[in-house]
C-alpha cells in the first residue's frame, strides 16, 4: 500500500504542477485503533508555483482551489490542504491539522516545511480552539450513538479519544498526542475503565465484529460526566491566542524560496 500511496503522490504532482511538502496517515489509522477492514486516509500539504500566488485572485477563490481531493477506491482516500490554506489553520490551531503533524504514519516528507512548522507549535497553539473542537466531537458521538438501552459500542472510541485530548489539554496546556494508547495511558489511572476500555480496544483491534451491544456502564458513565465537566472548564477561558501572522508569512515565503529556489 506504501508503494501505491507514493505512486499517486506522485501523479498528483504532475497532474496538478505542485510540489508536495508533507503526506500522513489520518483517522483511526493514525490514532492506534483501526479495524481489519478500516481505509487508509492520507492527508497532505502541497505548494504551487510562485505564479500561481502571484495573481489578482486570492487562493481559494473561483478556479484556484486551496484543496486537492483525488478519492481512489474504497481502501484509499487521498485529499490535501495548499500551504497557505494549511497556516491559517495552523494560526488557529486547527486540531486535524495538528494531528497531521503529530502522525507517526509519515508517507512521504521533504524540504524544510514542516519542521519549521513544528518549531512554532508552542508559539502558535490555542488550548481554546482545540478544547472547543474536541469537545464537540465528543458530544455529538455521544449523543449521536451512544444512547438508548443498546448502542454502537465501537462509537466508544469515538467519544473516548476526543474527552482524552481534552483532558491532555486541560492538564499539560499543550497539543495532546495523537496516538489512543498514549492518551489512555497518560489519562486514565488504572482501574476497572481502562480495563473496560482495554478489552474493547483489543476487540477493535482483533477484528471482532462490535456494533450494537448493551452499554459498558464504566466507560458510559465516564463520558457522561466528564461531558459535563469539561463544558463547564471551557466556559471559564477567556485567553486571546496572540497574531502570529507575521511568522507564518514568513515561513511561507522561505518555503517558496527553497522549494522552488
Amino acid at each position: 500500500m506504501n508503494q501505491l500511496i507514493l505512486e499517486k503522490l506522485q501523479e498528483i504532482e504532475e497532474q496538478f504542477q505542485v510540489k508536495i511538502l508533507y503526506a500522513v496517515e489520518s483517522g483511526s489509522r493514525a490514532w492506534g485503533f483501526p479495524s481489519k477492514d478500516s481505509d487508509y486516509d492520507v492527508r497532505f500539504i502541497y505548494v504551487h508555483r510562485p505564479d500561481w500566488y502571484l495573481s489578482i485572485d486570492p487562493q481559494g477563490i473561483g478556479e484556484k482551489r486551496d484543496v486537492i481531493e483525488m478519492p481512489i477506491n474504497d481502501l484509499l482516500d487521498i485529499s490535501g490542504w495548499e500551504i497557505t490554506k494549511a497556516l491559517r489553520l495552523f494560526r488557529k490551531s486547527n486540531p486535524p491539522l495538528l494531528e497531521w503533524l503529530k502522525s507517526e504514519i509519515v508517507y512521504y516528507e521533504k524540504y524544510s516545511f514542516i519542521e519549521n512548522m513544528k518549531n512554532l507549535e508552542s508559539d502558535i497553539f490555542y488550548p481554546n480552539a482545540s478544547l472547543h473542537h474536541y469537545l464537540n466531537m465528543a458530544k455529538s458521538n455521544y449523543q449521536s450513538h451512544l444512547q438508548g438501552t443498546t448502542v454502537k459500542i465501537k462509537k466508544y472510541f469515538y467519544a473516548l479519544r476526543p474527552v482524552l485530548a481534552c483532558k491532555w489539554i486541560e492538564e499539560n496546556q499543550s497539543i495532546p498526542p495523537i496516538d489512543f494508547d498514549e492518551l489512555l495511558e497518560a489519562m486514565v489511572p488504572e482501574g476497572e475503565l481502562k480495563k473496560e476500555i482495554l478489552l474493547l480496544l483489543d476487540r477493535k483491534k482483533a477484528g471482532v465484529e462490535i456494533d450494537l451491544e448493551e452499554k459498558i456502564s464504566a466507560i458510559h458513565d465516564f463520558l457522561e460526566v466528564e461531558i459535563v465537566r469539561l463544558e463547564a472548564y471551557v466556559r471559564t477561558l477567556t485567553e486571546k491566542p496572540e497574531d502570529s501572522t507575521g511568522k507564518l508569512n514568513e515561513l511561507f515565503r522561505d518555503t517558496l524560496e527553497e522549494v522552488w529556489e
